[in-house]
């Protein structure tokens, strides 16, 4: 009996797990909804985009934009420039659109549903580039970094926000997971790496890096 429960408890696990991945279907729609209506998931994605330091004509893109919170955070700092997301729920594009309805038909704002391995084109270079919460689950890391690199103009910015969500997270998984995405950053050719800490329980980290002078290689 136990051996049961305890499997049936790794299902469990493993399919909240999977939704938080890939959201789909009434739970991936219901996970969107709570994510949103979290006061803290809101400060949090607000404060990740106020550290971008996002001009009026800035060129954005988001990774993994969930329910599309910092989407329109964006999209009211870049109100003479373009914010691209990409995320590889449909449950989640719906209700981001839904969102950022106004900036959308105002061509404003480019919502696709695709995955970071597989990203489509956005023309010009971009000046900052965000994924919170979302790095852990990308194939090859390193690799998916560098190209989004590639994708900046020489000078803009990056940002990778972690908030632990493990049983019993601490202000030290919090840091664990900073000094992992600083170390990939670096790897990925990112230069002036730095940590900013939001006090939420668990603690935020963002780490925020610039892609060298030098521009794209």
């Amino acid at each position: 009996m136990q051996t049961t429960g305890t499997s049936l408890k790794q299902r469990v696990i493993g399919y909240l797990v999977d939704q938080a991945h890939r959201p789909r279907g009434f739970v991936g729609w219901a996970n969107g909804r709570l994510f949103a209506l979290r006061p803290s998931n809101r400060k949090r994605n607000v404060w990740a985009v106020a550290l971008l330091d996002v001009r009026p004509t800035d060129r954005v893109l988001e990774i993994g934009f969930g329910p599309g919170i910092a989407i329109a955070a964006f999209a009211a700092r870049a109100v003479r420039g373009h914010v691209f997301g990409v995320d590889h729920s449909r449950a989640m594009v719906r209700q981001a659109a839904r969102r950022n309805a106004a900036a959308i038909r105002a061509g404003r704002v480019h919502l696709v549903q695709a995955s970071v391995e597989r990203l489509p084109s956005f023309g010009d270079p971009l000046d900052a580039i965000l994924a919170v919460n979302s790095v852990g689950f990308w194939p090859g890391p390193v690799e998916r970094l560098g190209e989004l690199r590639r994708l900046l103009r020489p000078g803009g910015r990056i940002a990778l926000v972690s908030q632990p969500r493990c049983p019993g997270a601490t202000r030290d998984t919090t840091a664990r997971a900073a000094q992992e995405l600083q170390d990939l950053l670096t790897r990925a050719g990112f230069t002036r790496p730095r940590v900013e800490t939001l006090d939420l329980d668990p603690p935020v980290a963002c780490v925020l890096a610039v892609n060298p002078a030098g521009g794209p290689s």
